[in-house]
């Protein structure tokens, strides 16, 4: 397998261009680490042009390595450590529990569309003139996405003060507590807390980053209100392997008297939610479908396609009528036999008020849902990377192609553009795939481009080169194996599968994004830089179709950061 790794890289890539990526920033990485204990709380040293970046290289040596998975598996043993932890950290980056009680927090948890219910309320308290705070993972191109003040990541040169002021006081601390930093996650958890203080919001709003009960963002004791959107089966090896487990460890973000909502969910997992929020002593309640809320525009608009988001813009709206009547009616509380246990009551329907409306109305969150026209060439983006998410994806980008296919002036090629990581299971999301009639199927690993510049934001040192090609190579293995026809097996004898009746896409692999996108678009795409690398011979003639069509659609999924990266190139602002 490491040769056809080896091969693919030099066909596309010159090797003059290669490798300098990665010592760039680990060397800047390690200079500005050995300054960090000269700088501590001030802000990073003043190097014209590398101030953020050093931040973030800093930031990336907080990636998950060998002594990290070692103590998390300590901690998977007893998981009450993990808050244990987090409290340590806390308070050595000098942030108290009880000062988060402060920030009048909004907790969200959930397998699918937790990040669309955040970004839902966030708009709509907004919307009202509150000063927001917003915490959500992954970032998309800029790890500062993740941070977010009335809407917006904050800038660099605010990152980067408050980068140092949290990471200085750790650093100093390290030796006292057995050289320990928080990991990657727990420190931007931190981070987000200290700048959300610092920067003196109204409220904040906090996106689970896995589960629920364990999560670092657990640490909150006095939430105003929390939701569980959708669930599902998502990190099995940290959550579960069943629908009760995974409701267990989602409903441990409930807290005593603590109003909090979900959406409908499958019986069992409904069954768990009761039984944690009687144990908790926590009022649950069961938001209505959309079209009950009254409203006289008739149908609520969101901001955000896809039939599945109706259900996050109810939890959304809950959350934020929760919120605002403890804000203005502080005396007004739930009744007594909300808490009984014996059911989980149905949350009223309302009447949004016009800015709840234009709130709903006025929600964006990029790669989710995602439409972008450029020319000739169409991107639909989604992150999705479970089967639950994946079939709403596909509802999705069938029923806007097509309706992008009805006013097309000639011929349309369909491109997957597809990639996968972890334990997700892509030989279950290619069947929801195939029936959408791909032309080409092509894969490609979460790197941006091939050529030696720091893009520090997306770079990933828990998993290596090879394997992330791997991954690529067995996923168009996989995406044959499911279209049917002649394969050959492991033993190397010729296979004749059965043929499915859909389109047969032909299948690429690429080594970056960078790659996959130009080959794609054939120079049709002006956003993209023009200067295509060499190809593999043969490539060429392959591409016809996509030089015939009249336009190019492009479905973008399996993998948020594979949706992060493309945006990278289609938005260049978006990496300013």
């Amino acid at each position: 397998m490491v040769w056809l790794w080896r091969v693919l890289w030099r066909n596309w890539v010159p090797a003059a261009r290669l490798g300098g990526t990665d010592g760039a920033c680990r060397s800047a990485g390690l200079a500005v680490s050995l300054s960090a204990r000269y700088y501590s709380t001030k802000t990073a040293p003043h190097i014209p042009g590398m101030e953020y970046q050093d931040a973030i290289c800093t930031l990336n040596t907080l990636q998950t390595n060998a002594s990290a998975l070692e103590q998390v598996r300590r901690e998977r043993g007893r998981p009450e450590l993990q808050l244990h932890a987090m409290r340590a950290f806390l308070n050595r980056a000098g942030i108290t529990v009880e000062e988060l009680d402060h920030l009048n927090i909004i907790h969200v948890t959930g397998t699918k569309g937790k990040g669309s219910t955040c970004a839902f309320t966030e708009q709509v308290l907004r919307s009202y003139g509150f000063r927001t705070g917003f915490y959500s993972s992954p970032h998309l191109v800029q790890v500062r996405e993740r941070i977010r003040i009335n809407g917006q990541p904050i800038g660099k040169e605010l990152f980067t003060k408050y980068f140092w002021q949290v990471y200085g006081r750790l650093d100093e601390t390290k030796e006292a507590h057995g050289g320990t930093m928080p990991a990657y996650f727990r420190f931007l958890t931190i981070l987000a807390f200290h700048v959300f203080l610092q920067e003196k919001v109204d409220l904040a709003v906090i996106e689970v980053g896995i589960g629920g009960a364990y999560d670092c963002t657990n640490i909150i004791r006095s939430p105003w209100v929390c939701g569980i959107s959708s669930l599902g089966i998502d990190h099995t090896q940290i959550l579960g392997d069943t629908i009760e487990q995974i409701a267990w460890q989602k409903g441990g973000i409930f807290k005593p008297g603590v109003p909090a909502f979900t959406v409908r969910q499958p019986e069992d997992a409904m069954a768990v939610l009761r039984d944690r929020a009687k144990e908790i002593q926590c009022p649950l309640r069961v938001c209505p479908e959309l079209d009950d809320y009254q409203v006289d525009c008739g149908l609520l608009r969101l901001g955000l396609a896809g039939q599945h988001q109706r259900a996050n813009a109810s939890l959304a709206l809950q959350l934020s009528h929760s919120w605002l009547q403890r804000r203005c009616l502080p005396d007004k509380g739930f009744p007594a036999d909300s808490v009984d246990g014996s059911s989980v009551l149905q949350a009223a329907s309302f009447k949004p008020s016009p800015i709840m409306v234009k709130g709903l109305a006025d929600t964006e969150w990029p790669g989710r849902n995602q439409t972008l026209k450029h020319g000739a060439v169409t991107y639909f983006l989604d992150g999705a990377h479970t089967m639950r998410s994946m079939q709403a994806c596909v509802q999705w980008f069938r029923e806007t192609a097509a309706q992008h296919e009805r006013s097309a002036s000639g011929p349309v090629c369909r491109v997957l553009l597809f990639n996968a990581t972890g334990e997700r299971d892509s030989a279950a999301m290619f069947k929801l795939l195939l029936p959408c009639q791909f032309d080409f199927a092509v894969f490609c690993p979460n790197i941006t481009e091939a050529i030696a510049s720091c893009n520090a934001d997306q770079q990933n040192f828990n998993v290596s080169l090879e394997n992330m090609l791997t991954r690529c190579l067995d996923n168009e293995r996989s995406w044959r194996l499911h279209q049917g026809g002649e394969e050959h097996g492991d033993d190397g004898r010729l296979l004749i599968l059965p043929r499915l009746p859909e389109k047969r896409a032909d299948t690429l692999v690429f080594p970056c994004i960078l790659s996959a996108l130009q080959w794609i678009t054939q120079n049709r795409d002006p956003t993209l830089d023009r200067a295509v690398p060499p190809v593999k011979p043969g490539l060429k003639d392959k591409a016809a179709p996509l030089r015939q069509a009249a336009h190019i659609h492009v479905l973008v999924t399996g993998s948020l950061h594979l949706v992060g990266g493309v945006l990278k190139h289609l938005d260049p602002a978006s990496s300013k």
